[in-house]
């Protein structure tokens, strides 16, 4: 009987992206409503992304195990 293969979360692969030195990036938070009691450059610092820790990437491993991107 074959074996099971493991499944990508697709919620995860939607909210990460992959440097080509195996890094990964993330959107930063609290950028779609509520905004405008906000200056413009806590704005515009909102827009860049931000590279998530050595652990969460361990996490998010296992939410992609064929992201081969993961293993450098």
């Amino acid at each position: 009987m074959p074996k099971m293969k493991l499944k990508t979360s697709k919620s995860a692969l939607k909210r990460f992206r992959f440097t080509a030195t195996g890094k990964v990036s993330r959107r930063k938070t609290r950028l779609n409503h509520f905004n405008a009691k906000d200056t413009g450059s806590t704005r515009r610092n909102r827009r860049k992304t931000k590279n998530i820790t050595v652990s969460q990437k361990k996490d998010i491993k296992n939410l992609m195990p064929y992201e081969n991107v993961l293993d450098r």
